[in-house]
This record gives C-alpha cells, sequence and structure tokens, in this order.
C-alpha cells in the first residue's frame, strides 16, 4: 500500500508553510481514497460489498423485464358490430411480437382505453381479453351507444376463456335485441352467461377442441373453465357482470370503487350456497370447492356442478363527473395489488399524459391486420398504465397470468 500511495500529493499539493500538518495530513488521506476508489484497490471486502450492491437491484429489475418480454402476448381487438365501416377496426397482434405495447381507441366517438395481456411467470397463457367499441347501438342515437369490454382467466386450459372472448359479446347483443329498451340489466347478463355456459359444456363434450392440449388428459375437458368479469360501459351508466375472482373497479374522485365482488370459496354467502348444495369447501393451499377450484363461480367446470355456479353477479352503477377510469383485471393482478394502488396508478398516467388526443406511440406488428377505412391510433396514457400495472404485478412477485383494461372516464378529454 505504501508503494501504490506513494507519489499521489505532488510537489506543488505540499502544505504551505502556514498550513498545520493535520490539514495536510487530511488532504493526503482525501488523495489516496480517491485513488483507491477510481483504480479499484480498496480491501476485497469493501470491492466485494459495493459489487453486490450494485448487481442486485439490477438482476432483479432484468427478472421483471424478462417476464414480461419473454411472455406469451395475447391480444385481440374484434370488430364492433356496427354497420357503419368509417367505425369498424380490427387488430390481432402476433405473440411473436417481443412489444407488450397496447391498442386501444379508434375515434373520437370512442372511449379512450388500453389492454395488456401477458403470461408472466405461467408456463401457459390462459387468459383472454374481449374489447368492442360500439358493439351495440339502439335506434342508431348516439345516446344509446354501449361500449363491451371484457376479461376472462382460464384454468385447466385456455379454450374455455377463449370461447368466451370469441362469444359472450354477441349473446349479450342478441339478448339486448331481443329485450324491450325497460328491460332489466341484470336479467340480460344472467340469460347471456347462461347461454355461454351451456355453449362452453356442448362444445366440449363435442370434441370440438381436439386440438386442445387438455384434451389429452379429459376427453370432454369437464376439468377446464373461466372466470369471466364483463363491464358495459353507456353515457350514464356502468353495468358490471362478475363470475369468478376477476375484478372490476372504478376510480372516482382519486378513491377505489369496487364494482364487482371476488367469488371465493370462503366468502360466507357463497360457502353457504356451497354447502347447501351438498359440497365442501376444502383448504388445499388456501379455500378450494372439494379442495380442487379456488373460486366459487365460473364458466365451464361442469364436473363441480352445481357447486360452482356460473350465474354472475351484476351492478348497475351510474356515470359522475368525478369518475377517473374503470380498471379490469384478471387475479394476476388483484392478487398483490391492492384498488387503491391500481387506481393511483391509473390516475398518474392519466394526469401525466395531460388528457392528450389519442396519437400513436410505437409502430404495431408487421404481422398486425387493420381493417378499417380509418387509422388505427392508440391511447398512450391508458398504454401506459395498462404496462405498468403489469410489470408492477410481475415486480411484486404474482406467479399468474396477469391482464389488464384500463377505460378513461373522464368526459373533458
Amino acid at each position: 500500500m505504501a508503494e501504490i500511495c506513494c507519489g499521489l500529493v505532488s510537489d506543488g499539493e505540499v502544505s504551505a508553510p502556514g498550513e498545520s500538518s493535520s490539514r495536510a495530513a487530511r488532504r493526503r488521506r482525501m488523495e489516496i481514497r480517491r485513488f483507491k476508489f477510481v483504480t479499484g484497490v480498496g480491501s476485497p471486502q469493501s470491492d466485494t460489498t459495493l459489487e453486490r450492491e450494485q448487481k442486485r437491484p439490477k438482476a432483479e429489475a432484468r427478472d421483471c423485464e424478462n417476464a414480461v418480454e419473454n411472455c406469451v402476448l395475447e391480444q385481440e381487438r374484434y370488430d364492433s358490430g356496427n354497420s357503419d365501416s368509417s367505425q369498424q377496426i380490427s387488430v390481432s397482434l402476433s405473440s411473436s411480437f417481443p412489444s407488450a405495447a397496447t391498442t386501444t381507441t379508434i375515434s373520437s366517438e370512442l372511449p379512450k382505453f388500453g389492454f395488456a395481456s401477458v403470461c408472466g411467470r405461467r408456463r401457459d397463457m390462459e387468459d383472454a381479453l374481449a374489447i368492442h367499441p360500439l358493439f351495440f347501438r339502439r335506434n342508431q342515437e348516439m345516446a344509446s351507444e354501449l361500449h363491451y369490454f371484457g376479461v376472462f382467466d382460464g384454468h385447466g386450459c385456455s379454450h374455455v376463456a377463449t370461447k368466451c372472448r370469441e362469444r359472450l359479446h354477441e349473446l349479450v347483443k342478441q339478448e339486448l335485441e331481443s329485450k324491450e329498451p325497460s328491460t332489466e340489466w341484470k336479467s340480460t347478463m344472467e340469460r347471456s352467461f347462461f347461454r355461454m355456459d351451456d355453449e362452453v359444456i356442448a362444445w366440449n363434450g363435442s370434441g370440438l377442441g381436439s386440438n386442445c392440449r387438455c384434451e389429452l388428459q379429459t376427453p370432454e375437458c369437464d376439468t377446464v373453465g373461466s372466470t369471466a368479469v364483463v363491464a358495459v360501459v353507456t353515457t350514464d351508466k356502468i353495468i358490471v357482470a362478475n363470475c369468478g375472482d376477476s375484478r372490476a373497479v372504478v376510480c372516482r374522485n382519486g378513491k377505489a370503487v369496487p364494482l364487482s365482488s371476488d367469488h371465493k370459496p370462503d366468502r360466507p354467502d357463497e360457502l353457504s350456497r356451497i354447502q347447501a348444495a351438498g359440497g365442501r369447501v376444502i383448504y388445499w393451499d388456501g379455500p378450494r370447492v372439494l379442495g380442487v377450484l379456488a373460486m366459487s363461480r365460473a364458466i365451464g367446470d361442469n364436473y363441480l356442478k352445481p357447486y360452482v355456479s356460473s350465474e354472475p353477479e351484476v351492478t348497475i352503477t351510474d356515470r359522475t363527473a368525478d369518475d377517473d377510469c374503470l380498471i379490469l383485471a384478471s387475479d394476476g393482478l388483484w392478487d398483490v395489488v391492492s384498488n387503491e394502488m391500481a387506481c393511483g396508478v391509473v390516475r398518474m398516467c392519466l394526469r401525466g399524459k395531460g388528457g392528450a388526443s389519442a396519437s400513436c406511440s410505437s409502430p404495431l406488428s408487421p404481422d398486425s391486420k387493420v381493417l378499417a377505412s380509418g387509422a388505427a391510433v392508440s391511447d398512450k396514457a391508458c398504454s401506459d398504465a395498462s404496462m405498468l400495472l403489469t410489470k408492477l404485478a410481475l415486480a411484486r412477485h404474482s406467479t399468474d397470468n396477469v391482464s389488464v383494461i384500463v377505460v378513461d372516464l373522464r368526459r373533458d378529454t
């Protein structure tokens, strides 16, 4: 050490005649420490500690980032069903596209929204999303425009969630077309879910899903199901139908207001219903119906009926001027992120963009198909919010698929 430090202080740096020896010694010590830090001559213990402190946060960030980038990306947009071709658009992002950026609003008449769906740390992607702006319009009046958003969290395999994504909005539309305007939303959504459940059971039994991996284990796929949380947004109301443990939350005046209640087997009313039907709730890594399913309501799961019901709980909420956003997500988010935290993240993104008009922030995949006479654009604030929530869930060690839809409800943007 003496040889290394020798000559660090040049002749010109020697203390002046009037300078105290203690001040000169302190200057020499500072120069030696600076030299040790730059050249890495420090003791092995300090270098190891420094290296560990520098590498640990980078490794954690890299693990979270890779979990997002290496996930199976499943995002689809469908035709809204409107006969006006200028309002129609369908976007399908290829799973090979590495970016998890999301595609959102179509025109100034439609609500701004963004979505993200990532496989995360699961082996298979079993979530599915459905977004259908203007999926129904009664009498061609602007005041009767309805927008449909749905999150489906499959279990056992992905094909029931996929089937719900493809069909449930059509069943809701059929129910609306056959009803009078005064018909209650509750019966409309319940009948749609019951019909969806019947179609899934019939479809499984027919063997049409024979190319599915679960067919190798159960020929009739009775052990496959999916949660479903669906929101229909009108000019003055938000109708939410929930079946399972996915969730819908609205952020109102900075506070989180849940629009659905998770169907867990140990929820008092659900536990009573299961026991009244002759079933049991067994605690096996948490409460489960017959020790198998961690939710008490779902579409499909024919082998657990009648203990597992497909009847949705429906809430009808009036929109207010204080509404900021609507969040729909699978339990991969809600298991590790609270309602309040999720609303805080989304509000931060919305305020950060200042309500800017929609603009395309990143190019779509070359494999994407855009079928519309107008240009496809994305609302960056909602897209950033949905993607940030998925990354937050993974950073907080969510082990499930994470799917999020964010809808901007602000009326002054």
